[in-house]
């Protein structure tokens, strides 16, 4: 009897600290949330609810590697507004300086270059919308395209993870030369460039979004657009 007593008693202590340790777990989490690099003034300095809701059980590393994927997301989002907007105005650039339809100086060309085996050129291309340009890329070029990311993934992941930079999306890649300043791309003063960095990318990020929904439904972005 007396056992069973002590067994109780032990048990009754035990669940009643295991409340106040999963709330300290909690409140310390949702503090480094907040604290993380990249939660602005825009969402009142606190993480919206889908991305708490996402980060409920992450770690430390998890935050970094969400941080990470927007980075990554917003740099290729930035790029891809730049090819959006010079397709869809017909602003084409030479194409590795030999004889291309692609060109913005001569639009046309007889001597054009074959994009596929099925007769599209890149004249062709460069007259077509651009979805319909993606549409277009024959699945060499695809598996080009693919291997290309693969490759850069590859490299970004060694240079972030296994290298052990501490500044999500630091992949050692600064042609020119920002990160060269004393302090690095951890200084203090580099941070206004990394914030203005993110913001773009999140602006980007839905432009594209908006873009693409009026070219599959054409209507849908009631903004002005391209």
């Amino acid at each position: 009897m007396m056992k069973t007593v002590a067994a109780l008693c032990m048990l009754a202590s035990a669940s009643a600290f295991a409340p106040a340790q999963s709330s300290q777990k909690s409140l310390a989490l949702n503090a480094l949330i907040d604290e993380s690099f990249g939660i602005t003034v825009e969402t009142g300095n606190k993480c919206p609810p889908l991305g708490r809701y996402l980060l409920k059980d992450a770690s430390p590393e998890g935050i970094k590697w969400f941080q990470n994927a927007e980075i990554k997301h917003g740099r290729i989002a930035m790029l891809a507004t730049i090819g959006f907007l010079t397709q869809k105005l017909g602003v084409h650039f030479p194409l590795y300086l030999g004889p291309s339809g692609s060109n913005c100086f001569h639009p046309e060309s007889t001597n054009d270059w074959l994009l596929s085996f099925d007769g599209t050129t890149f004249s062709d291309l460069a007259k077509m919308a651009p979805l319909d340009a993606v549409a277009a890329v024959p699945n060499a070029g695809l598996f080009q395209i693919f291997i290309a990311i693969g490759w850069f993934e590859s490299l970004s992941y060694n240079r972030q993870w296994k290298e052990g930079r501490e500044v999500p999306g630091d992949y050692g890649y600064d042609p020119l030369g920002f990160t060269k300043k004393e302090g690095g791309i951890a200084s203090k003063d580099f941070e206004t460039l990394r914030m203005n960095e993110i913001k773009n990318g999140r602006v980007a990020m839905m432009t594209m979004a908006g873009w693409v929904a009026n070219e599959v439904i054409p209507g849908s972005f009631p903004v002005w657009h391209p």
